[in-house]
């Protein structure tokens, strides 16, 4: 029997740990994704009731501005990782509830910023990692029917195809910004894709899993394959790593797909004894709080994990 085979399987006792967390966004992520527990359950309500009224997310959204930015109106881009388009990914990933006052004015803010800024560089270079991440927070909160994210769909859409080419990445194909420009179109559900967003969706998954390896990051590059690759972190911004990805291949439906099974069995293999994963937060220091004392953040690439696999 292999090392992977030898582990015990802890899911229900890492699952207890998982709730036992002060922070209430993973309390509520473990009821319904892992346990599949009703958004209308009684815990889980409770638990999504206290997030924005308990800490970390109290306080990012205590610093928002009442016209709906964070730190300044005249860049909802710097400083990373506190800006506007930071703070409403962010606040995505940690579960507010998308009909939370502040979150719909975050997104208004940033639909209404970008297309006001019409000149900025976003708008005239492919950067798949914004507009990806861009799309995922304008859809999360409901604004898919509006006449500028049915733009952005359609532009990430091509950047897809385009395979993520950015200057940024030395203009070759970028593994970061086809990732993040799925984790946007991830959230328009199967029966809502039209043709265009179906064979986008296709042609990301051909690229990230058909001709070339996930489990070795072996996409265009120039000098080496990006050290976060291969660990397992959180937050993450506009970079991706083997967890951020399974994440989002699960999310599309793709989690079986042939060229998923090493990553998966990588991601299995760096399980604790305990059950649980050591997680890395290489952007810690630059962005919000995003637990609450006493967490760290290996409830939260645990909690990520168990998505990813389950």
């Amino acid at each position: 029997m292999d090392k992977q085979e030898s582990k015990p399987n802890n899911t229900e006792q890492t699952t207890a740990w998982l709730l036992e967390s002060e922070t209430p966004s993973i309390r509520y992520l473990t009821l319904t994704t892992l346990m599949g527990r009703s958004e209308m359950d009684e815990e889980s309500a409770a638990a999504r009731c206290a997030i924005p009224e308990e800490e970390p997310v109290r306080t990012i959204l205590d610093e928002q501005d009442e016209r709906g930015f964070w730190v300044w109106d005249q860049h909802y881009y710097g400083p990373k990782y506190h800006s506007s388009h930071w703070s409403m990914l962010l606040l995505t990933e940690m579960a507010v509830s998308p009909e939370h006052p502040k979150m719909q004015k975050g997104a208004q803010y940033m639909l209404e910023s970008v297309y006001r800024k019409t000149d900025d560089w976003i708008f005239e270079e492919n950067v798949g990692c914004f507009w990806g991440n861009w799309l995922r927070y304008q859809l999360y909160c409901g604004n898919r029917d509006d006449e500028r994210v049915q733009q952005i769909i359609e532009r990430t859409c091509r950047d897809i195809h385009q395979k993520g080419v950015c200057k940024y990445n030395y203009d070759k194909p970028c593994s970061w910004g086809v990732v993040r420009d799925l984790f946007g179109l991830a959230l328009i559900p199967e029966e809502q894709q039209d043709e265009q967003t179906r064979e986008a969706i296709q042609a990301g998954l051909e690229f990230l899993l058909e001709k070339y390896h996930l489990e070795a990051g072996d996409y265009p590059y120039v000098n080496k394959i990006h050290p976060l690759w291969s660990k397992t972190s959180f937050p993450l911004f506009y970079q991706a790593d083997i967890l951020f990805t399974l994440r989002v291949l699960k999310e599309l439906g793709a989690a079986d797909h042939p060229g998923v099974k090493k990553a998966r069995e990588w991601l299995t293999g760096r399980r604790k004894e305990d059950g649980t994963w050591r997680g890395g937060s290489p952007y810690r220091s630059r962005t919000h709080p995003f637990v609450k004392a006493p967490d760290t953040v290996d409830r939260w690439v645990t909690l990520q994990a168990m998505q990813a696999l389950s």
